[in-house]
């Protein structure tokens, strides 16, 4: 009986340890697939690739470009929270994908006797929602910590059907 208690022990382990080899709460962002410009992981979430010179993917390129643009203000530079509003490193490393996109899309609230944190909806916002995976890339990239800050100064080229998928976007 202690032998199999020691292996289960043992197995939980690494179990855990196998979580914590990514601080993404989305799982492990290696890209298993690509469409367009973008890449997925094994679970079909957006994710990033970065090559060994520092070479960014175009949706993490301008990911970062997007999230200056509408995110910034309240969040400030490079994700890490400001006075205003929380910390989107610290926070994409327990919220998945669908829970992040979520809270984009519909807002939150938050209100308690010593705060009063409110995201607004952005489900309208084109300006948002036209780039959600693109922001959401960068912000997994900033918060498993395979991008610094800054912008990128590597990326590829913009997609062929860039310009395409984006005017049937704003339409």
């Amino acid at each position: 009986m202690p032998r199999f208690r020691a292996i289960s022990i043992a197995a939980a382990a690494w179990v855990c340890c196998l979580g914590l080899a990514y601080a993404d709460g989305a799982g492990d962002p290696t890209p298993k697939s690509s469409k367009d410009g973008e890449y997925f992981d094994r679970n079909n979430n957006p994710t990033y690739k970065i090559d060994k010179d520092g070479r960014v993917d175009w949706y993490s390129y301008i990911g970062y470009v997007m999230y200056g643009a509408n995110c910034l203000q309240c969040h400030g530079p490079d994700g890490l929270g400001s006075t205003y509003a929380p910390s989107l490193v610290d926070a994409l490393k327990s919220l998945p994908t669908d829970q992040v996109e979520g809270i984009i899309v519909g807002g939150m609230s938050n209100v308690s006797a010593s705060q009063n944190l409110v995201m607004p909806h952005f489900g309208d916002d084109k300006n948002v929602m036209c780039y959600l995976d693109a922001i959401y890339v960068y912000l997994r990239a900033r918060s498993d910590g395979a991008l610094g800050r800054g912008r990128p100064n590597l990326y590829e080229p913009q997609p062929k059907d860039w310009d395409a998928k984006l005017n049937l976007c704003f339409g």
